[in-house]
């Protein structure tokens, strides 16, 4: 076999075993924003809770949410981390109702209300 023919094949076989790596998966550009969502659902329904909202409202808005992106196992986790992140990150800090945890519960409404208002009018049908 020539040079010429060994390079020719090296190259080919290099071309396609580059060509055959998995392609990876593009990020949506509103997906920051869905799991920002996710943090803030997890974090009111901590906080709403604390303050004597009792009932599972907000994750079932969060159910929603997951059952309207219908996602992928991977993708799932990621929602879910973000809620369980939101509600964790004020399980360590409040034992009771606070006048911080009220304007916490404040802000977090806007937020909430803020990505869900942009979201669904830039990326909405």
């Amino acid at each position: 076999m020539s040079r010429a023919s060994t390079l020719l094949i090296a190259m080919t076989l290099a071309a396609s075993t580059t060509l055959a790596a998995p392609a990876r998966a593009v990020e949506a550009p509103f997906e920051p924003g869905l799991l920002r969502l996710a943090e803030v659902l997890g974090s009111l329904h901590f906080l709403r809770n604390l303050c004597g909202e009792k009932g599972t409202q907000w994750r079932g808005e969060m159910e929603k949410l997951l059952l309207s992106e219908n996602p992928s196992p991977e993708r799932r986790a990621r929602f879910i981390a973000s809620f369980n992140r939101g509600y964790r990150s004020f399980e360590g800090t409040y034992t009771a109702c606070t006048a911080s945890a009220t304007e916490a519960i404040k802000r977090y409404m806007s937020e909430g209300e803020t990505l869900s208002r942009d979201i669904a009018s830039r990326y909405g049908n």
